[in-house]
C-alpha cells in the first residue's frame, strides 16, 4: 500500500523525523490560504501522486509570491501529470501539497528497503540525492552506501555515523543525520514498512538535516495491524479493478497479455503464467482466489477478467487442496452462466474431489476445454487465444 508525501511526513514526524511545515490542500482556495498562513516569500507546491519523478514531470514547482501559489495550483490541480514512474498515461492531480520553502546547501538521498537474501532491512545513503536514483544505481552502484541492519541490535551509534561520514554529510551535521536515519528505521520498523526513501535529504544552510521528501509503502500483508494506516488510502490513486478486487478479497493484477488466469495460490499463480509464456501466450492477469474461495468468490473473478477488452480466452489452473476441486467447478459453472461468457475456457482441475468437480463441468452443458495437466491446459489455452483472436 502506497500514501502521499504529506501523509508521510505526518508519520515520520511523530517519530522524531525533521520535515518542513506543510499543508495539503484540495483545491485552489486551499492553497492559497495554505501559503498565507505558513507565512514566508517562497512555497513549494507539489502535486500530490503515487509516483515518483513528479519535479521532471513538472509537478513539483517554487512559488515566489501568493499570486504565484495560486497560478501553480490552478495549473497542477486536475493535470494529467507523466513520470518515468505513471507510464505515458499519467496520473491525475486531485491533491497538492504547500510547504515553506528551505534554503538548502547540499542534497542526499536516504532509502530503506527489505532486502530478500539477507533476511534484513537495507540502508542506503548516497551524496547523490535529488535525482533518480535508479539510474545512480545503473550507472555508479559504489556511491550508494548500505547497510545491512541487525534486527535485534538495530542500528548502531557507530554505523550510523560512519554511513553518513560515507555519504559526505559533514561533521557538523553528522549526529543530526544519525538520529535521523535511527527515528527513520523506527518508523520502518513499527509501521511495517516495505519501503521508505526520502530524496531528497537536505543539509540547510544554518547546518540542520531535514527530509525534504518522503515515501513509504507498507506491506499489506501487516495492514490488519495498523487500521490508522489504511484510513490513508487513497483509492483515487488505484487501479479501479484492483480496489474492486481487494473489496472481493482476491489478489488481482492486470497484465498486458490476452489469456486470463484463474489459480488458487500465489505460486500456482505464477507457475500458470510461466507456462502460458512457454507455450507462445500472453498472461492477461494475475489472479488468486485463495484457498477459501466460494462459488460467488469465483463468479466476482471472472467478472473482473472480462473487464478487460483484450480478453480472448480463460485458463483455471485449480490444485485443490484447501480448496475443493467440486466448489470451484460450481463456481465456474454459475460464472459462466452468470456473466454469458463468450470467450474459450480451459479448466485444469487436480487434487480433492477431483472426480466430481470434473463431472460437474462435464454435466453443466458449457463448452468447456478440459485439459489433464498444466502443460496441456497452457497449450490448450493458447491455442484458444490464437483461434478466438482470428475469428
Amino acid at each position: 500500500m502506497k500514501i502521499h508525501e504529506y501523509q508521510a511526513k505526518v508519520i515520520l514526524r511523530q517519530y522524531g523525523v525533521a520535515t518542513l511545515p506543510g499543508i495539503a490542500c484540495f483545491n485552489v482556495n486551499e492553497a492559497v490560504q495554505a501559503a498565507q498562513d505558513l507565512g514566508g516569500d517562497t512555497w513549494a507546491v507539489k502535486a500530490q501522486i503515487y509516483a515518483g519523478g513528479r519535479g521532471k514531470g513538472g509537478g513539483v514547482k517554487v512559488a515566489k509570491s501568493v499570486d504565484q501559489v495560486r497560478e501553480l495550483a490552478e495549473n497542477m490541480l486536475g493535470m494529467r501529470l507523466v513520470t518515468h514512474q505513471t507510464g505515458p498515461e499519467g496520473q491525475i492531480v486531485r491533491r497538492l501539497f504547500v510547504e515553506a520553502g528551505a534554503d538548502i546547501a547540499d542534497e542526499y538521498y536516504v532509502g530503506m528497503v527489505v532486502d530478500r537474501a539477507s533476511q534484513r532491512v537495507c540502508l542506503m545513503v548516497s551524496a547523490e540525492g535529488g535525482v533518480d536514483i535508479e539510474q545512480v544505481a545503473a550507472e555508479t552502484p559504489e556511491k550508494i552506501h548500505k547497510l545491512l541492519i541487525d534486527p535485534i541490535a538495530g542500528l548502531r551509534d557507530d554505523e550510523l555515523l560512519d554511513i553518513v561520514a560515507k555519504a559526505g554529510i559533514p561533521d557538523v551535521a553528522r549526529s543530526e543525520a544519525a538520529k535521523l536515519l535511527k527515528s527513520l528505521y523506527q518508523a520502518f520498523d513499527e509501521t511495517d514498512a516495505s519501503l521508505a526513501e526520502i530524496n531528497p535529504l537536505v543539509l540547510t544552510a544554518d547546518n540542520h538535516i531535514l527530509a525534504l521528501d518522503a515515501k513509504i509503502n507498507f506491506d499489506d500483508n501487516a495492514l490488519f495491524r495498523h487500521p490508522e494506516i489504511i484510513a490513508l488510502r487513497d483509492l483515487d490513486e488505484e487501479d479501479p479493478v484492483e480496489v474492486e478486487a481487494s473489496e472481493h478479497d482476491l489478489s488481482y493484477i492486470p497484465l498486458d497479455g490476452n489469456i486470463g488466469c484463474l489459480v488458487n495460490g500465489a505460486g500456482l499463480a505464477m507457475a500458470t503464467m510461466d507456462i502460458i509464456k512457454l507455450y507462445g501466450g500472453n498472461p492477461a492477469n494475475f489472479l488468486d482466489v485463495g484457498g477459501g474461495a466460494t462459488a460467488d468468490k469465483v463468479t466476482e473473478a471472472f467478472k473482473l477478467m472480462l473487464k478487460n477488452p483484450k480478453l480472448e480466452a480463460i485458463l483455471v489452473n485449480i490444485f485443490g487442496g484447501i480448496m475443493r476441486c467440486d466448489v470451484i467447478a460450481e463456481g465456474v459453472v454459475q460464472a459462466a452462466r452468470e456473466v454469458q461468457l463468450a470467450v474459450p475456457l480451459v479448466v485444469r482441475l487436480e487434487g480433492t474431489n477431483v472426480k466430481l468437480g470434473k463431472q460437474i463441468l462435464a454435466e453443466s452443458g458449457l463448452s468447456v476445454i478440459a485439459a489433464e495437466n498444466m502443460a496441456d491446459a497452457a497449450q490448450k489455452a493458447v491455442d484458444a487465444a490464437k483461434g478466438n483472436s482470428l475469428s
